[in-house]
C-alpha cells in the first residue's frame, strides 16, 4: 500500500499528500483522472495487476509524464462509483478479483478521490473480456499492461511456481540462519529439544520489496532496537538468549525460538514474543507498501514430552510436531491485529493440549 494507513481510513487530505510527492506510475501504481468509459480497458488494469504483483489505481488525478500533476482537487463526487467498479470487475474478469476501495471525499467543495487496492492474486491467470485474455503489468509508459497469449499462459502459471520456490528459499535461508545462531552460543541444533517458529512473507515473492540497505532504517522506525547482524537479503535482532527476528528485503519476517535447557515451554514469554512478531509484520509491511497476500506460518518442532509453563502450573505436550498456516493480508494485520492474533494463539493453544480454561 502508498499509504500509511489502511484504506478505510484514508482521507482527501492523505491522497493529496501523498500525490504531492509525484510518485510516478510503475507497476504497482496507476493514476486515472475519471472511470474510463471503456469499462474493458479499465477491467484489463485491474486484472493486469492481479496477474502481477497487485497494486493501487488512484481516481481523479490528471497526469503528465505519467506523474500527477497538481492541482490535487478531485473529480466531483459519484455516489454510484464503487457499485460501477464492482459491476466492471465482475462483468469482465474472471476468475472476479477481489478489491479494496476507498471513496475519500472533500468536506469542502463535495470533490473525491477513488483509491482501488488490488492485491496480488493467487488465482491467476484472471482473463479480460469475452476473448479471456490475460494481462499483465509492465511498469512502461507507453505499455503499461502487455497481453499474454494463451499459448504462454503456461508461462504465467510458471511465474507462481517459480515464487512458490523463492518463498520456500527464503524460508530456508532463515531457517540456517537460527541453526548457525545456535552454533555460535555452542549449542548443536540437532540436539535441541523444541524450536518454536513464527514467519510471515509474501505468498508469492518475486523481487525484493526494498533495498537492504534499506532495512537498519526501517527496522528502526518499526520499533526494532538492538544489536543486528547482518545476513544476505536481511538482518537478525537477538530478542533473547533463545530467541532472534530476522527481517529480510524481500519481505519476510522469522522470529525462531529455541525451548529452554530443561526443554520447559515457557508459554507466556512465546506469546509475547509471537504477538510482538506479529505487531512488527504489521508494520513492517505497511513501510514496504505491500498489500498483497502473505503467509503465516507457525511451526513448533520436536516438542513432545516438552512441559509447557504456565504461571504455576504445567503441562506435557502430546503432539511432536505442531505446523499452522493461513493466507493473511497486511491489511487485516494493520485493522484487525488483536483479533488475528487471538485466534493464531487459540489455535496454536488446542495443539498443545492447552483446554479452554488456559486460554
Amino acid at each position: 500500500m502508498f499509504f500509511q494507513k489502511p484504506i478505510n481510513q484514508l482521507t482527501f487530505d492523505d491522497v493529496r499528500n501523498f500525490l504531492k510527492q509525484g510518485v510516478p506510475e510503475n507497476t504497482m501504481l496507476d493514476y486515472k483522472l475519471l472511470l474510463p468509459k471503456n469499462n474493458e480497458k479499465f477491467a484489463k488494469t485491474i486484472a493486469a495487476f492481479a496477474n502481477s504483483l497487485g497494486g493501487t489505481i488512484i481516481i481523479g488525478v490528471k497526469d503528465e509524464h505519467d506523474k500527477p500533476k497538481p492541482p490535487f482537487n478531485g473529480v466531483p463526487v459519484n455516489v454510484k462509483i464503487r457499485g460501477q467498479i464492482e459491476s466492471i470487475i465482475q462483468n469482465y474478469i474472471d476468475p472476479v478479483v477481489f478489491v479494496d476501495i476507498a471513496t475519500c471525499k472533500n468536506p469542502k467543495n463535495g470533490n473525491m478521490f477513488v483509491v482501488i487496492n488490488i492485491p496480488q492474486s493467487n488465482l491467476t491467470p484472471h482473463l479480460v473480456g469475452h476473448l479471456k485474455r490475460a494481462y499483465v503489468r509492465t511498469g512502461q509508459a507507453s505499455k503499461p499492461e502487455t497481453i499474454v497469449h494463451p499459448n504462454n499462459l503456461p508461462w504465467l502459471l510458471d511465474n507462481r511456481r517459480k515464487s512458490n520456490n523463492l518463498r520456500h528459499i527464503l524460508v530456508d535461508k532463515g531457517e540456517a540462519h537460527f541453526d548457525n545462531y545456535l552454533r555460535s552460543l555452542s549449542k548443536d541444533p540437532a540436539d535441541v529439544r523444541g524450536v518454536c517458529t513464527l514467519l510471515l512473507t509474501p505468498l508469492y515473492p518475486q523481487e525484493p520489496l526494498r533495498d537492504y540497505k534499506d532495512l537498519p532504517g526501517i527496522a528502526r522506525k518499526i520499533g526494532l532496537n538492538g544489536i543486528f547482524n547482518t545476513v544476505q537479503d536481511g538482518l537478525i535482532l537477538q530478542i533473547s538468549k533463545q530467541s532472534t527476528l530476522e527481517i529480510n528485503s524481500y519481505g519476510l519476517v522469522m522470529y525462531k525460538s529455541a525451548l529452554e535447557q530443561s526443554g520447559t515451554f515457557d508459554y507466556k514469554r512465546f506469546t509475547e514474543e509471537a504477538a510482538t512478531t506479529l505487531k512488527i509484520a504489521s508494520e513492517f509491511y505497511k513501510e514496504l507498501n505491500f498489500i498483497s497476500p502473505l503467509l503465516m506460518r507457525v511451526k513448533l518442532a520436536k516438542v513432545r514430552g516438552c512441559t509447557i509453563k504456565i504461571a504455576a502450573q504445567k503441562k506435557q505436550i502430546i503432539e511432536d510436531y505442531i505446523r499452522l498456516e493461513k493466507q493473511v493480508y497486511p491489511l487485516v494485520l494493520q485493522t484487525g491485529l488483536a483479533d488475528f492474533a487471538r485466534n493464531v494463539l487459540e489455535e496454536v493453544s488446542w495443539a498443545l493440549n492447552l483446554m479452554p480454561d488456559y486460554l
